[in-house]
């Protein structure tokens, strides 16, 4: 993919860092998007070095600052695919959370799994139309949003709405040759994923066949090839991440 430059949001650590390394690789530019931690995205940033193609800012809970934000990316060059990676899990009891406590994790988790994803796609498909060129957009999903989970139950709802986002934009959008994709991995080992599975390391190791939670470089593998030249007829697709631990 050389020659070519995508947007990675939350691509400074656990799974956005290993796709930008690994798109990296493949020859893209990658452009690195944080909410909070700049230092670890400057980081990852220079571990690719020439392939950087700058570090941005913003807190996706703000969704008014995303058309600001997708100008000074594509100011700073051509824009050929987005990978909507930026993602957050809050724990909560449905029923005991308090009526301040629920609104703030349905704010949170809409705006920041599917709100941000679902602007940032309409900025990204319609500077792909005006460029008047093929885009690639990529959606980081979760197996939760075909199976849901207990405690989870804001989380997988987000979850679910952006995998159904990427199937009906693949085909609205596909006569536009703009191609839509998604990942839904399991259980990865990240930071992330750590904080929920406190205590519940075996019984989770259990239910996967493979034997093992998967890695950021497992989904990283499956960005790349989607995001390829290869992949482009299969638009709509949602490629489940898992060690076989569930089908739908």
């Amino acid at each position: 993919m050389k020659g070519k430059r995508v947007l990675v949001t939350g691509g400074g650590r656990g799974i956005g860092r290993a796709i930008v390394r690994k798109l990296a690789l493949d020859g893209w530019q990658v452009a690195i998007h944080y909410g909070h931690d700049e230092a670890e995205a400057r980081r990852t940033a220079a571990e690719i070095g020439a392939s950087s193609s700058g570090v941005y800012q913003l807190d996706l809970t703000q969704g008014k600052g995303l058309p600001e934000f997708f100008k000074r990316v594509t100011g700073e060059g051509p824009l050929d695919a987005v990978v909507n990676n930026a993602g957050v899990y809050v724990p909560m009891n449905f029923l005991k959370a308090g009526d301040a406590e629920f609104e703030a994790t349905l704010h949170r988790t809409f705006s920041v799994n599917l709100e941000a994803p679902l602007r940032l796609t309409r900025l990204a498909a319609q500077h792909f139309e005006r460029e008047n060129k093929p885009g690639r957009i990529l959606n980081v999903c979760s197996r939760v949003g075909f199976k849901g989970e207990s405690g989870a139950a804001l989380y997988a709802a987000s979850k679910a709405a952006l995998i159904n986002l990427t199937r009906s934009l693949s085909m609205e959008l596909a006569p536009k040759q703009i191609f839509l994709f998604g990942i839904a991995p399991g259980w990865v080992d990240t930071a992330m994923a750590r904080e929920g599975m406190q205590n519940r390391l075996e019984s989770i190791l259990k239910d996967i066949p493979a034997g093992r939670m998967a890695t950021p470089e497992d989904c990283a593998a499956v960005a790349s090839f989607l995001l390829s030249d290869s992949a482009t007829y299969l638009s709509g697709n949602v490629i489940d991440i898992n060690g076989a631990s569930y089908f739908h």
